[in-house]
């Protein structure tokens, strides 16, 4: 049996008190999302934000679009990447995810 199927008996054979039981399933409804979703994601983004903010030149960086690239520039929206053979991508300082690895292409 799942838990689910506790549920109906939480509320009462006649119905009555069935509010207090549905209130208190909403709850940990709302619990676990918060837990499992909301948290981890605010987590993800803090950590994102103080790479950007933590980025400096000669890193090596991947962009949304899959752009590898080294960091030649900074400024305070926009970051230059220079991709080789001397050619220079501006973008967005949003656009970055994160930092390319580095140990594992030099490996291959």
């Amino acid at each position: 049996m799942n838990i689910l199927s506790f549920l109906p008996l939480m509320s009462g054979a006649e119905g009555e008190g069935g509010g207090a039981a549905q209130l208190i399933t909403l709850v940990l409804i709302i619990g676990v999302f918060y837990v499992f979703l909301i948290l981890p994601q605010r987590k993800q983004q803090k950590a994102l934000k103080k790479f950007r903010e933590d980025m400096k030149k000669g890193d090596r960086v991947v962009t949304t679009g899959g752009i590898l690239g080294k960091v030649a520039d900074i400024q305070e929206k926009t970051i230059t990447l220079d991709v080789g053979n001397s050619i220079h991508f501006k973008v967005d300082r949003n656009s970055v995810v994160k930092a390319e690895q580095s140990e594992s292409v030099e490996k291959k």
